[in-house]
């Protein structure tokens, strides 16, 4: 009887010779000093920088940065910003805000003059010299300068990080104290964030694996109306009933929280920060 070939595999000699003729793997090397984005190599991604969508030039040198930002500050211009580029051309003040009376939406119209981010036109309009899809990047641009002026964070924003099956980019992503934060810029009013918005950066934290994470609306209307439910039902496992820490400042974990700009914005951002890294903080004696 005859004895059935029994088929061989690559001796040990051939898998050596194929492994040795590959190329050479490519090595990515991180720039000194960007802590976190090595942080999110470590933890296994490829992070990349999107370019962020503003309405002056990213490379804006120091001085008038700085005042564009502190402008900024004030949710009043915030808004007014926001109208103008809704407004997808020329527009009056009183088109780009109806929550400022008519002489303060023009004191802000000339402010932008005065920035360098928007021209006169005829007839008492205006027009950005530096159109944007949305206000998002902008929005993501001031936090991420705040964060590292004021608290000293090294931070990045509109991050992509590439991870399989998860969608949309980190907007602002932050490391302090060998921590990763991770914040979630949100430029619209309530009603108009959908239950799949709020999935799409639970996917997000449980991929990153931050040690915080902040949801933010930039919006002084009340978020324990809808944002809140909407949140609470992303929770994978029962968690205690969310924890107002001050105003519109909710701690739905101790490593998850959820901030408006009530009374002020990046106030109540780093309440969250203080209560998340008091919560990672070891038990007092």
């Amino acid at each position: 009887m005859t004895e059935p070939l029994i088929q061989k595999g690559p001796t040990a000699r051939d898998q050596e010779r194929h492994a040795a003729e590959a190329p050479p793997p490519q090595r990515t090397l991180l720039q000194p000093g960007g802590e976190v984005l090595a942080m999110l190599v470590r933890r296994g991604f490829q992070p990349s920088m999107a370019t962020l969508d503003l309405p002056f030039p990213l490379d804006v040198d120091e001085a008038l940065a700085e005042r564009i930002a502190e402008r900024l500050g004030h949710y009043a211009f915030r808004l007014f910003l926001r109208g103008a580029i809704l407004r997808r051309g020329s527009f009056t003040p009183g088109e780009a805000s109806k929550y400022v009376e008519a002489p303060r939406a023009t004191e802000m119209a000339e402010e932008l003059v005065a920035l360098g981010m928007a021209t006169r036109e005829e007839g008492g309009r205006y027009q950005l010299r530096h159109p944007v899809r949305n206000f998002g990047g902008t929005l993501e641009w001031y936090v991420a300068r705040e964060l590292r002026g004021r608290l000293g964070f090294d931070v990045a924003a509109g991050v992509k990080f590439h991870a399989p099956e998860v969608g949309g980019d980190l907007d602002v992503v932050a490391a302090a104290e060998g921590r990763l934060l991770y914040l979630e810029m949100k430029s619209s009013p309530p009603k108009h964030l959908a239950q799949d918005e709020v999935a799409a950066f639970f996917r997000r934290v449980r991929a990153l694996r931050p040690h915080l994470a902040i949801f933010v609306m930039d919006t002084a209307l009340r978020l324990s109306d809808k944002v809140l439910p909407l949140l609470q039902a992303e929770l994978s496992a029962p968690t205690p009933e969310p924890r107002r820490v001050l105003r519109e400042v909710w701690a739905l974990t101790p490593h998850l929280y959820m901030v408006n700009a009530k009374q002020d914005l990046m106030t109540n951002v780093g309440i969250a920060i203080a209560e998340g890294w008091r919560a990672l903080s070891p038990p007092p004696p």
